[in-house]
This record gives structure tokens, C-alpha cells and sequence, in this order.
């Protein structure tokens, strides 16, 4: 059987890091082909699709049932951010209290039960995309001049958090933090960059979220 993984993703920078890091590590190391699909935004009366974003739970649910119907494909998972997702996201409206870890796993239990299907594996990341970023800060000093004061800085502000317990708040997510220091920052180069330059081995390490997700998909495949 074909080991072909389906990820919708909501941006450019997701779904090149799907095809620059996971794909070429899981073909190599477990024969899982990766294939990034970008969210549909909207349609135009002249047939043109727009990609990329989060606009509503409808939208994303609608691409789900699309990649569903792809019965050449083993799973079908998603890359979404927590920061940030659309009024109307199953369990969205009735989260736990705990940790960020109970909260996402609260959310994709509704998220699976909502689409319904075998082949589903919902994937939110805590907070988003930079929190695996923060993995190792200092990798900033390769890309940014002179930033070795401003990276001390950023791990300050970040304590002892792990990178996916930094919270989602609207002027203390990861991207916000990062972005306080670096101003120029820009997700779709230099996040890709940073994370690149991390690992995928170290960031599976440091994101146990991150982690069980891809072990989920590789015990699947591997079955």
C-alpha cells in the first residue's frame, strides 16, 4: 500500500516545511510520502482560488472532505495554529482548564469527532509555527547581524518555558516574542531558516506534541 500522507496546511511556511523537512526525513527513513495541500480561502465567480489562512472551521472542513475522497492516501492529518483558530472550531467554545497540552488534546478529540473518519488524524500545533523556532533561539545568531544581545534578550522573556507551553496571548505568542526583538523577522524565510538549522530530531525532542503527532503517522504507516 501506497504510504501517502495528506497535511492541509494554512500557509506557505507550512507547507514548505512539510516538503523541505518531514518529507525528505519520512521518505528516507520510513517510505512516507508527504504531500502539503494549502487551505482554500475563497473562490471567485471566474473559478480562481485564493490559498492560505484560516477564515472559518467551514472552510477547513470542507478541504478535509475533498482530501478524504483520496482513497490513495493513508491518512489525513492537518498543520494548524491553536493561536488564532476561527470562532466556531469544535471545542473551541468549552476548553479546559490545565495545561496547553490538555486544551489542544481537548480540541482535536473534537476536531476527529466532528470529521469522522478513520483515515483522520487532527494535528493543531501549540501555539504555532515559531514556537519550533524557540527550540534553540541562538540559531537567530546565524541569520540576524549582530544579534547575539537580542537573542539573550528573547531567552529572557521566554524563562523556563517549554516552546509549546509559551503561551497564545496577543502580545506574547511565539511570533510576537520573536518579533519584539526582531522586528524584520519574516515566518516564510527566516522562520524556515531557524528551523532548518534546529533539526527535525531536536525539535521532537523539545515538542512532545509535535512529537506524539508524528509518531502517530509513522506507527500508522508502519503497521
Amino acid at each position: 500500500m501506497m504510504k501517502k500522507v495528506l497535511i492541509l496546511v494554512e500557509g506557505q511556511t507550512e507547507e514548505t516545511f512539510v516538503r523541505d523537512v518531514l518529507e525528505p526525513h519520512f521518505q528516507k527513513s520510513s517510505g512516507i510520502f508527504f504531500q502539503p495541500v494549502l487551505i482554500r480561502t475563497k473562490r471567485t465567480a471566474t473559478g480562481q482560488t485564493f490559498k492560505g489562512g484560516v477564515v472559518s472551521y467551514q472552510q477547513v472542513k470542507n478541504d478535509l472532505r475533498r482530501l478524504l475522497g483520496d482513497r490513495s492516501a493513508l491518512l489525513v492529518t492537518t498543520m494548524l495554529d491553536y493561536y488564532g483558530l476561527p470562532q466556531g472550531f469544535p471545542g473551541l467554545h468549552n476548553l479546559p482548564q490545565g495545561t496547553p497540552y490538555d486544551r489542544v488534546a481537548h480540541l482535536q478529540r473534537q476536531f476527529s469527532s466532528d470529521i469522522d473518519d478513520r483515515r483522520f488524524l487532527p494535528f493543531i500545533t501549540l501555539h504555532e509555527f515559531e514556537a519550533l523556532v524557540l527550540v534553540d533561539p541562538k540559531v537567530l545568531e546565524e541569520i540576524f547581524v549582530d544579534a547575539s544581545c537580542l537573542v539573550n534578550d528573547l531567552l529572557k522573556d521566554i524563562g523556563n518555558r517549554l516552546p509549546e507551553e509559551i503561551d497564545d496571548g496577543q502580545e506574547s505568542h511565539p511570533a510576537a516574542r520573536i518579533c519584539r526583538y526582531f522586528p524584520q523577522y519574516q515566518k516564510n524565510l527566516h522562520g524556515l531558516r531557524a528551523v532548518q538549522r534546529i533539526g527535525l530530531n531536536t525539535i521532537r525532542k523539545k515538542c512532545r506534541h509535535f512529537d506524539e503527532w508524528l509518531q502517530k503517522i509513522e506507527t500508522v504507516a508502519n503497521a
